[in-house]
């Protein structure tokens, strides 16, 4: 792949910094209250900055226009990626929606779903969230237990998930249930669309290690979810999973884009703070840096060149599991570097030099990155069985009834 620009490619990127720049005092930044002390205040300027976003054309730029997108190439859904990044406009606040349920619902949804739900997801008019971890059936997500039983045109759900991202702020989601326990645990599942307001939903957030609650568990008691809400077929449940599962991993780290603080922005601190170090300590600075540099910069590339591949009629695959692996290890030396150039400042919430603590704050939030999209171990199995073509473990779970099998 060629990263440079083509001139179409550069005409692009300059209207895509022109429309950042008009719309410049409508965007939340990153450096304007990234940690706002009013978290409805704060939520309701996420809305409305990919609301604007959206309105310009930037949001769902590779989707087609049939979905409410802008039926672009994934190369300039790369651009405008980045020149978000560069303008420190913050994550979009429907992430979820937009790399995971969003191309869920096209893939598997009626085109009754896909008129009532695409246009406001993309606009961040409802934000969506995805229920497939339990407590019980984390990495092993096909043993799940939460039951939804049919009955007239209803499902009636009961059950509980956990570490669903955004379900404090969601107004959707999509549900991962076991609606035949007779059959073996892969084939007794059904994805349905939900309503995070529902009578019966319960959201409670997790405190995390950084002292933000993106996480939450969420409990299911007696919730009726209509027919017309399914995604695909009963028992077809674990087919439509994978549809989301192979665009989380592209979306959580499998496209290239850095997860958390970028390179550039360590090599602004490193900029600032080498200079102040001992020389002997400017030294092992530095090796930091560069490491984490390779690293980050490699899986970006890698990235594109991934994208390069889809864009071309490929579809997500296994190997973007590769992907999230090597994102999450470069963001974890781009974090550890960035708070040991801190030094005796990183024990602050905000150090001096009108630092606001991202540094320290990306680092403990970068574990349940690791968690997110399968955890390393998970991976690594993905990719030994369906990339490398290593044989699997013998498993006599996949074949029995779920029923049959021990949950204790």
């Amino acid at each position: 792949m060629d990263f440079d620009d083509t001139a179409d490619e550069a005409a692009y990127r300059a209207g895509v910094r022109e429309l950042l720049d008009q719309h410049a005092a409508e965007l939340v930044r990153l450096d304007s209250g990234e940690e706002a002390a009013d978290a409805a205040q704060q939520e309701r300027a996420l809305r409305q900055t990919q609301r604007v976003l959206a309105e310009a054309g930037l949001v769902g730029v590779s989707w087609s226009r049939e979905h409410g997108g802008q039926a672009g190439t994934l190369a300039q859904q790369a651009i405008v990626n980045q020149e978000l990044a560069r303008a420190r406009v913050p994550t979009l606040i429907n992430h979820i929606g937009l790399g995971m349920c969003g191309p869920t619902v096209v893939a598997h949804g009626t085109p009754a779903q896909h008129e009532k739900y695409l246009a406001r997801l993309l606009r961040a008019d409802d934000v969506w969230c995805q229920l497939f971890s339990e407590p019980a059936s984390g990495s092993d997500l096909a043993a799940l237990r939460t039951t939804a039983v049919l009955d007239g045109d209803e499902w009636v759900v009961n059950g509980q998930k956990v570490w669903t991202t955004l379900a404090h702020v969601a107004d959707y989601g999509i549900l991962l249930t076991r609606t035949d326990p007779d059959r073996p645990k892969h084939a007794g599942l059904t994805m349905f669309v939900v309503d995070m307001h529902a009578p019966g939903v319960t959201v409670r957030p997790l405190k995390q290690l950084g002292g933000q609650s993106d996480f939450n568990e969420v409990f299911f008691d007696d919730v009726l979810i209509a027919d017309s809400e399914r995604l695909g077929e009963p028992g077809e449940g674990w087919r439509v999973a994978l549809t989301t599962l192979l665009n989380e991993r592209v979306a959580v780290g499998g496209g290239g884009n850095d997860l958390g603080l970028s390179i550039e922005s360590l090599a602004t601190l490193a900029r600032d703070r080498v200079p102040q170090l001992p020389p002997d300590r400017q030294v092992l600075a530095r090796q930091a840096v560069g490491r984490a540099s390779v690293a980050a910069l490699a899986n970006r590339y890698t990235g594109y060149r991934r994208y390069t591949a889809i864009s071309r009629g490929g579809l997500p695959g296994p190997e973007a599991s590769a992907g999230k692996l090597a994102g999450t290890a470069a963001a974890k030396l781009v974090a550890d570097a960035g708070v040991r150039l801190l030094g005796d400042d990183a024990v602050y919430s905000r150090g001096p030099d009108s630092d606001d603590g991202r540094w320290q704050r990306n680092q403990a939030w970068l574990p349940g990155i690791a968690i997110a999209g399968g955890t390393d171990e998970v991976l690594r199995n993905i990719i030994g069985e369906r990339v490398l073509g290593l044989p699997p473990e013998p498993r006599e779970d996949k074949t029995a009834p779920f029923n049959a099998g021990s949950r204790s």
